[in-house]
């Protein structure tokens, strides 16, 4: 699966920033799709999942403040990110996967800073 990331960029503390992933195939073919990060001198880290059944999963980090949502139509997840704090700056990279086959996107830069 090929996956187009896009949305970051420079966001004040408090602020809100939406990303997109958009996917080569049907996201319903796609058994997980996911955010995760990564900063600078950190390892990746898990954001939020979304199933093919739509379920979600969030990182403690991330519940209460981001949601990760879909467009099945346009075989596109979303994270919505409110309240960013200067601790979420990172880059974004969408992940797939299906079965046991893994595929990433190429990142988008999030900085959080006033």
């Amino acid at each position: 699966v090929q996956l187009q990331a896009s949305g970051g960029g420079l966001v004040q503390p408090g602020g809100s920033l939406r990303l997109s992933c958009a996917a080569s195939r049907s996201i319903l073919s796609i058994d997980r799709m996911g955010w995760f990060r990564q900063a600078p001198g950190e390892q990746r880290e898990l954001v939020a999942t979304i199933l093919s059944d739509g379920s979600t999963y969030y990182a403690d980090s991330a519940k209460g403040r981001f949601t990760i949502s879909r467009d099945n139509a346009k075989n596109t997840v979303y994270l919505q990110m409110n309240s960013l704090k200067s601790e979420d700056t990172a880059v974004y990279y969408c992940n797939s996967r299906i079965g046991l086959t893994f595929d990433w996107g190429q990142g988008t830069q999030v900085t959080v800073s006033s």
